[in-house]
């Protein structure tokens, strides 16, 4: 494995596991009254875009990463609408 390709896995390993105190914070306690709708809108569509450009460059850390950070986002955002 190339030393580029490790340092990319292991930042999206980190930024994408930063996520998940968030999302199980949110399940435990049912409320998303303090997390804003349009910052996570936005976030996840720019999350969306950068995992089709891993796609686009066939790049495995970019890839990995932003589709788990993807997966964390969108459970958020589906916690938003059903804990309104």
């Amino acid at each position: 494995m190339k030393l580029v390709s490790l340092f990319g896995l292991i930042g999206g390993t980190f930024t994408t596991i930063s996520f998940l105190p968030q999302v199980i914070q949110v399940w435990k306690t049912r409320s998303t009254k303090d997390i804003s709708l349009g910052m996570f809108v936005l976030f996840t569509i720019g999350v969306l875009f950068w995992l089709v450009y891993g796609l686009m460059i066939k790049e495995w850390p970019v890839i990995i990463a932003n589709g788990m950070t993807l997966i964390f986002a969108c459970t958020i955002l589906v916690f938003k609408a059903i804990y309104k």
